[in-house]
């Protein structure tokens, strides 16, 4: 165990609290992590939303290995190398019919800034290059680069570093308790929601607007599922004034609502959408970015020897990075792990849902395997009962992650209910004890 911890400024994190009762992570397989005292520990929330498949599974360690020896880094501008092609011919073919391009970042930060270029220059590419304009979401989360915080909203994120983004607005988010409180699944009322974006068009003119950028499912603030309707709502209001959809699909990519992509899931298919997360199954730093193959046409103009889009990164498609993917989607495919939270979801909702009427619990939210379970704040101490929860669990063996005062579980796709027995159970012992 780290003897000095000083040194290491940690992200997202409470620095001074961690750092005087340290949690400590030194071994994982499967459905477990090991801390430093030995202890085992369930984990309810995929490491961070993306170890789908559980902790170090054979294939994809020895996949990483195998490559490591073979070559360790290849330039991705000008030259390429087989897992890169191969890992995007893999990818579109569980992408939503039409989206069969894709480009390589390192994490779903720079996902989101690549989209928003993509739409930027796209309607540039077209002729209308004064759309330029970018409508995220109220309680979006897109990252943490300037542009994801700029279309984001949690205030959190965006409230210490300046203005950010110019001519960047938001549609109203879709949380509405005194409707759907307790919701099993998406909730019934709210798809006219979606018509706060006829607002922005008046507004600022649909001529101006270049993308609209949501999660299908709102993770990190709290797992807010879209009402019934909503997202095709959206989808027939870009189509009416010329807007492009992206749907930030970081965390619900890759078999967490039960099929590939959330797209799928909810039956909506995007202009452009980002991936990352579960595409390696945590184990490389990715990213992913796909669209669809009309958008991709329009840059392909000009001289064949042009550079047609001027971005990307020194480790897009990482020959380490590219054989993961690849080890990754592959035991997704062996095991069905794509599907597997639609067969555990009726389960998982009725044991989420049991939580109703334990202490300070006024809201239980689900869909596939990820739940959020929202408590009654401590009067002038936002997250505070949260945060004591989440500790309260550690301390029992499972780890939960909390969103201000929202517990929020998305467990490896591997799961079994007797795993989910044992998650609920003990969230609702600590519910109870945090009373």
């Amino acid at each position: 165990m780290a003897r000095n911890l000083d040194a290491f400024w940690m992200p997202f994190t409470a620095n001074r609290q961690f750092k005087k009762a340290p949690r400590m992570l030194v071994r994982a397989s499967g459905m477990h992590y090991w801390d430093a005292d030995g202890r085992q520990i369930l984990d309810g929330v995929a490491g961070l939303w993306c170890v789908n498949a559980g902790h170090n599974r054979p294939q994809i360690v020895q996949a990483i290995q195998a490559q490591a020896a073979e070559m360790d880094y290849a330039p991705p501008f000008q030259m390429g190398h087989p897992k890169a092609f191969e890992l995007a011919e893999r990818l579109a073919a569980i992408a939503p019919a039409g989206m069969g391009k894709v480009f390589f970042t390192n994490s779903g930060s720079e996902s989101v800034e690549t989209a928003l270029k993509i739409a930027l220059a796209y309607h540039r590419a077209r002729g209308e290059g004064q759309r330029t304009r970018l409508i995220g979401r109220e309680r979006g989360y897109h990252g943490v680069n300037f542009g994801g915080i700029s279309v984001g909203g949690m205030v959190a994120n965006r409230k210490h570093f300046g203005t950010l983004l110019a001519g960047v607005d938001h549609i109203r988010h879709t949380h509405d308790p005194a409707r759907n409180a307790f919701s099993v699944g998406q909730p019934a009322q709210g798809a006219e929601l979606a018509d706060d974006l006829e607002r922005l068009v008046a507004l600022h003119d649909a001529s101006t607007i270049a993308a609209v950028i949501v999660e299908p499912v709102a993770g990190s603030t709290g797992v807010l599922v879209p009402p019934h309707g909503y997202l095709q709502r959206l989808r027939e209001i870009c189509d009416r004034h010329g807007i492009l959809l992206i749907f930030d699909e970081v965390i619900t990519g890759f078999g967490r609502t039960g099929s590939p992509f959330g797209a799928q899931t909810f039956g909506v298919t995007p202009d452009i959408m980002t991936a990352a997360k579960g595409l390696t199954n945590g184990s490389v730093p990715m990213g992913a970015v796909l669209v669809r193959d009309t958008i991709h046409e329009a840059f392909m103009t000009g001289p064949e020897n042009m550079i047609e889009f001027f971005h990307g990164y020194t480790y897009s498609a990482h020959p380490l990075a590219c054989a993961a993917g690849l080890a990754t989607l592959q035991t997704y495919a062996d095991e069905g792990l794509l599907t597997r939270a639609r067969a555990l979801e009726p389960y998982f909702a009725e044991q989420l849902h049991a939580l109703r009427g334990e202490p300070n619990v006024i809201d239980v939210r689900n869909i596939g395997l990820v739940g959020g379970v929202e408590l009654a704040p401590i009067a002038g101490e936002p997250t505070r009962r949260a945060f004591g929860v989440f500790l309260d669990c550690w301390e029992q063996g499972v780890l939960v992650r909390t969103t201000g005062d929202t517990v929020a579980l998305s467990p490896p796709l591997i799961i079994e209910r007797a795993q989910i027995d044992q998650l609920v159970d003990t969230l609702r012992q600590a519910l109870r004890r945090a009373a």
